[in-house]
């Protein structure tokens, strides 16, 4: 009786699990666009925030942007979520392996009430296997935020 109660909630328990694994894949998919959508959408010339939330490490190794972004960092994002207009359509990237920073901005986001925001699969790094176009970061950026101790980078 006690294997067969146990065997019960573990399935149960894997099926939860399972299931909000499902969930979560399908709301982040209703929550993302290609980079071909993408280079449509700004083509079209319809209005489109374009958000560059590599950490700044990664920045000042591969210091270019899709044409228009604003690189912010997530840090700062998460820190102060109102530096994302929620009136405007959003587009977040970021060079993560399976997207993951773009991803914690997106729901942090979407915890807030955003609700035109998506993150561009496969980053930068799908931006350009596509052959899209890239322009220069030029703007200062912040490396390290330790108390009140800034180190600045010009790119």
């Amino acid at each position: 009786m006690f294997f067969s109660m146990t065997a019960l909630l573990a399935l149960i328990l894997f099926t939860v699990v399972q299931v909000r694994r499902w969930w979560d894949t399908r709301e982040l998919e209703r929550h993302s666009i290609d980079p071909e959508d993408l280079r449509a959408l700004m083509l079209s010339r319809q209005t489109v925030l374009v958000v560059d939330v590599r950490q700044p490490l990664d920045m000042l190794g591969e210091s270019v942007v899709i044409p228009g972004a604003k690189w912010v960092s997530p840090e700062e994002v998460r820190a102060n979520p109102s530096l994302l207009p929620k009136q405007h359509d959003l587009v977040v990237y970021c060079t993560c392996p399976s997207d993951k920073t773009s991803r914690v901005v997106l729901r942090r986001a979407l915890s807030l009430g955003f609700s035109r925001i998506k993150f561009l699969k496969g980053g930068l790094d799908s931006w350009r296997s596509k052959g899209y176009p890239v322009e220069p970061y030029t703007q200062p950026f912040h490396l390290n935020r330790s108390n009140d101790n800034q180190h600045k980078a010009t790119v």
